[in-house]
């Protein structure tokens, strides 16, 4: 006699489980109290009691079934030069500078049209620790990423986005998303905390474009230790821009994941990994490509000892798909025990 359903069937691994919320980062959906599937996925849960549609909609499975080499991809950071104007001090960068390279037009081009096969995508960054704007390619990548029907995302300390280059983006397009990195307007503390007096320059290209629809979505965000200073400067710049499209956020640093010394950080070292919360789910739900073309797990992999693929030799399909991502997916959500020394073991997005 075959074994009861419930006796062979397991809670789907990568599963966020959280009191008032289930999501699946798989599928890309949410169950909270007052759906049918969360009230069948809390007995499944907490009685072992099972309902046959949790299987049909992937919520358990069978301990067979291994999901590591899927994916649900929704944000591309698409990295295109390792430059910066800054040195933040929340930021690797202040400290170690990377060698200046451009990603090939050739290689940012085949990216571009293999990025168009993947439908769920919601937003792709010309940004990781570069300040996209200063690459004189800018405009153009904004362009051909307008023609490929992909929804553009920038992350900026606004100093290049100058009126002129936004008439140009404007002239060609509509960002998804536009968020720029304004900590202070202080500029005595602007330069000192970011190795460069560029604040004047920032608040009257910020000025120029504030009425503007540069993007469907425009923030500001005011990074900060949490301190009355932070305080004080996440209410003059919110005061500043208000009424205009900017949104403004005030947002806390982190460490990276250990690399500094500074922001958010874990009050113990995670031991039982059950996931990740750094936008989404990063192994699941994100690809990090470098100018190079290297591939990492995670943003906050600085010094990329991560490195999941190389889509300059090999297709993004295949990235998603391939091994080493498919065993980091597994370290993330405790499917196989992480090394000690894994980096989501030091991060503060990092679920247990």
């Amino acid at each position: 006699m075959p074994a009861p359903a419930d006796t062979i069937l397991k809670l789907n691994p990568y599963l966020h489980v959280d009191a008032d919320r289930i999501y699946d980062p798989l599928r890309d959906r949410a169950v909270v109290p007052g759906d049918r599937e969360y009230a069948l996925l809390r007995r499944f849960i907490d009685e072992g009691t099972l309902d046959p549609a949790l299987e049909s909609d992937g919520w358990v499975v069978r301990p067979d079934v291994d999901l590591s080499r899927r994916h649900h991809l929704k944000i591309v950071s698409l990295e295109t030069m390792t430059m910066c104007n800054q040195k933040c001090y929340f930021c690797p960068v202040s400290i170690a500078p990377r060698e200046d390279y451009d990603m090939p037009t050739e290689l940012f081009e085949r990216i571009v049209g293999e990025l168009t096969g993947f439908p769920t995508i919601e937003s792709v960054f010309l940004q990781s620790y570069n300040e996209p704007t200063l690459d004189r390619r800018f405009v153009d990548q904004c362009r051909t990423l307008f023609s490929a029907g992909l929804p553009v995302a920038v992350l900026s300390n606004g100093s290049g986005l100058s009126p002129s280059r936004v008439d140009a983006i404007l002239a060609a397009g509509q960002l998804r998303y536009l968020c720029i990195n304004l900590s202070t307007m202080d500029r005595e503390r602007y330069a000192r905390d970011r190795g460069h007096d560029h604040v004047d320059l920032v608040l009257r290209n910020l000025d120029a474009m504030k009425d503007l629809p540069l993007a469907r979505e425009m923030k500001i965000v005011v990074l900060g230790t949490g301190d009355a200073i932070h305080e004080r400067d996440f209410d003059e710049i919110r005061d500043r821009f208000a009424g205009s499209r900017f949104e403004v956020e005030k947002h806390h640093v982190m460490d990276r994941a250990g690399w500094l010394e500074i922001g958010l950080r874990p009050d113990h070292k995670k031991r039982q990994l059950r996931g990740c919360d750094n936008v989404g789910s990063r192994p699941l739900q994100h690809l990090h490509i470098t100018p190079h073309g290297t591939c990492v797990l995670c943003c906050e992999d600085y010094d990329e000892k991560y490195v999941v693929g190389d889509v300059a030799r090999s297709t993004i399909a295949e990235v998603l798909a391939g091994p080493e991502l498919a065993k980091m997916r597994r370290w993330v959500y405790g499917v196989e025990e992480a090394p000690d020394d894994f980096i989501c073991r030091s991060c503060v997005f990092a679920r247990e």
